[in-house]
């Protein structure tokens, strides 16, 4: 054993072979982005069933993506231990609920929900509130939020005000329509992915002979991107320990980014006021990310404000030095989706794989101008987030394709074998010029070369060995690297790196997002997205804005407040941004930028965002006019349904507040508003001017 313990130490640093050796125990690893999390753990599982603490049986570990739960089971299998369990929380719970239902419930399994906007369209519907898709989803992710954190349906309007959740409906509307969707659902004998933590946890809390057959089968859990634990999966998590300490966590509170799905770094954070005896390490060697990028990202989160102590790491970069990152400003959002897909064609020229290269934006809506500026340099592009890889028709009928062959059990090499099956449903020698057809062709090469990878790792492999193949992965939402730049939202990108990395739109009100303003907490959480953005790039990063949305449109956006102080004194747009700063405030206010306030009740200075938004100090008595503000949150209610968004894109909870207090005369005075930008005036102002007109 000793033999095979030091194959699996090697390559170690310090730092992470200590992760590795911790006694068995309550063990915290903090891992900064590119430490080599993912590989630690993996070996700290294999050390503890080859030292004998546990059998490969006994251990658990979970994390919070299928395709995280499958790379961590194929380093598993490669390390010898396959039989250690790696799951998400949600698939774990529905293997342990379907296997004790008989016991703690005793009739037929539930199913699970299919559609769970049909059944928030009912509920929703019997709550006299709109039912178009939009606001259904926003309500389902309402819903999936409070459960998240145990928050009842009577429970949700006094939890919703305290944490200021900005809500897509009025609180107790919210409320009513979870109500009715608990009870449509239950009348139907059906569970949602929630109902499935919820239900495990209580069979476990409420049943003492089926937590202790569990207890008893599993003695060792691993818990991956502990920052991203919701107050429901950690009630789980409780209920699976009992009263042991047998538990490794793994986080980085630098990285929590989904807050708003009721995930906290606080168990994290916390972990050793419960456990006082924990061993914690810290990884903080970046072997991702060139000297340069790592820079980078330390300037970015070392400027958050009030940073945990266990949050402060501070990466060291260990790779060669690389490019400085890049910072560009653009008049529009066309030209600079132009110039960076003319970029992304030099760096594919010079030798970066398409698929190392990813374009990240803060929202969806925003992939559109780069899918057409890439399209019209005929580079081809992959939209993550959109229709997942196995789902897609071509890869459904060349699934179907391929399992055809394999019960013919074709002889020849594996990668000519499966090239030879995918010819009839599109796979053509030469790749079709632009557009879909050579989108769908990149498909179908990816499934040739995962078939070469498979080959190379087991010479014997055949058709229905890679058949097989395919099908853990697409349980496991792992696809194969197909060619082509890679489109994702921020969020989506977590998890991924790439060589190269463009970070584009980085305008306030977009990153940070406008419904941010208001909620500090949520302003540094747009802080973290740009941090994992920075991090996702190994060695080419790029950093952009845009002026203006459309082409010859008004320029009156301005860079990112979180661009401040990183760009180098002796840039372009640095010099620019300091010659706007002296601007004068009444013109730093048209332009949207940023000018000292002072409170228009006591004349001091205004600290904070939210004494920012009022216009006042928190202490200073409030002149809301209660009336007003009521008839502001209609209208936008109103709008809200007619231009199908969510109520914040309109104003957000916070900025009708300041104009129903402020109750401003003209354009003039509401543009002034934080909140109120040259876009909503034009679009907004002249009703929001009518409604406050006594």
């Amino acid at each position: 054993m000793a033999g095979a313990d030091t194959d699996l130490i090697a390559g170690l640093d310090p730092e992470q072979l200590a992760a590795v050796r911790a006694p068995r125990g309550p063990v915290c690893v903090l891992a900064g982005a590119g430490t080599g999390k993912t590989r630690t753990i993996v070996s700290r599982i294999a050390h503890l069933i080859g030292s004998g603490h546990v059998t490969a049986g006994q251990v658990l570990a979970v994390t919070f993506t299928a395709r995280a739960a499958g790379e961590m089971r194929t380093r598993l299998r490669a390390m010898g231990v396959p039989g250690a369990q790696a799951r998400t929380f949600h698939s774990a719970a529905l293997r342990q609920l379907r296997y004790f239902w008989p016991r703690v419930v005793g009739d037929a399994q539930w199913d699970l929900v299919e559609t769970k906007l049909r059944l928030v369209g009912q509920a929703a519907h019997r709550a006299g509130t709109g039912t178009e898709r939009e606001a259904l989803r926003d309500l389902a992710s309402e819903i999936e939020w409070a459960k998240a954190s145990l928050i009842a349906p009577e429970d949700y309007p006094a939890a919703a005000a305290r944490v200021r959740r900005d809500t897509p409906a009025a609180p107790e509307l919210v409320a009513k329509v979870y109500a009715g969707y608990e009870a449509v659902k239950n009348a139907a004998r059906q569970l949602d992915f929630d109902d499935l933590l919820l239900h495990t946890a209580a069979a476990l809390e409420e049943h003492s002979e089926v937590a202790e057959e569990f207890r008893d089968r599993y003695r060792s859990f691993v818990v991956d991107e502990y920052q991203d634990v919701t107050p429901l999966q950690q009630r789980v998590l409780d209920a699976w320990l009992g009263r042991r300490d047998d538990l490794t966590v793994v986080g980085d509170a630098n990285q929590t980014i989904y807050s708003f799905a009721g995930a906290s770094p606080r168990p994290l954070l916390d972990f050793t006021r419960r456990f006082p005896e924990a061993a914690v390490i810290r990884l903080e060697r970046d072997y991702r990310s060139t000297p340069e990028v790592v820079s980078l990202a330390n300037r970015v989160i070392s400027a958050a404000r009030d940073r945990p102590a266990g949050s402060r790491l501070r990466l060291v970069g260990q790779r060669p030095a690389g490019p400085e990152p890049r910072y560009a400003e653009y008049d529009d959002e066309p030209a600079e989706a132009t110039a960076v897909a003319a970029r992304v064609k030099e760096l594919a020229e010079a030798g970066t794989p398409l698929s190392e290269i990813a374009v990240l934006y803060r929202i969806n809506a925003q992939s559109e101008v780069y899918e057409q500026a890439l399209t019209e340099l005929e580079i081809p592009y992959l939209v993550r987030g959109g229709e997942r890889f196995f789902a897609r028709q071509e890869i459904r009928q060349a699934v179907a394709a391929l399992r055809t062959a394999a019960f013919n059990a074709p002889e020849g090499e594996l990668p000519a074998v499966v090239r030879s099956a995918l010819a009839p449903v599109g796979l053509t020698e030469e790749p079709p010029t632009g557009g879909s057809a050579r989108e769908k062709w990149g498909s179908l090469l990816a499934l040739v070369e995962l078939a070469e990878e498979l080959a190379a790792a087991d010479p014997d492999a055949d058709l229905p060995r890679y058949v097989a193949e395919l099908d853990q992965r697409a349980q496991a939402q792992h696809p194969p690297t197909v060619e082509g730049v890679t489109l994702a939202s921020l969020h989506a990108a977590k998890g991924l790196e790439w060589d190269a990395v463009f970070l584009v739109g980085l305008v306030d009100g977009t990153l940070p997002i406008q419904h941010a303003d208001g909620d500090d907490a949520a302003i540094e959480e747009e802080r973290r997205l740009l941090y994992v953005g920075v991090t996702r790039a190994r060695e080419h990063l790029s950093l952009s804005w845009a002026l203006a949305r459309t082409e010859g449109g008004k320029r009156y956006r301005r860079r990112s407040r979180f661009l401040y102080g990183l760009i180098p004194e002796n840039h372009p747009t640095a010099r620019v941004a300091a010659s706007r700063q002296r601007e004068m405030p009444r013109q730093a206010m048209a332009r949207g930028m940023n000018p000292v306030r002072y409170c228009r009740v006591c004349g001091d200075k205004l600290v904070g965002t939210m004494p920012v938004k009022l216009g006042r100090c928190e202490s200073c008595p409030s002149d809301l006019d209660e009336g007003l503000l009521e008839k502001l949150r209609e209208w936008r209610m109103e709008r809200s349904r007619g231009l199908k968004v969510p109520a914040y894109v309109i104003f957000t909870d916070a900025t009708l507040l300041a104009i129903a207090e402020q109750r401003p005369a003209d354009r003039a005075a509401l543009v002034a508003i934080s909140g109120v930008g040259a876009t909503k005036l034009d679009r907004f102002g002249a009703e929001v001017l009518a409604i406050v007109a006594p």
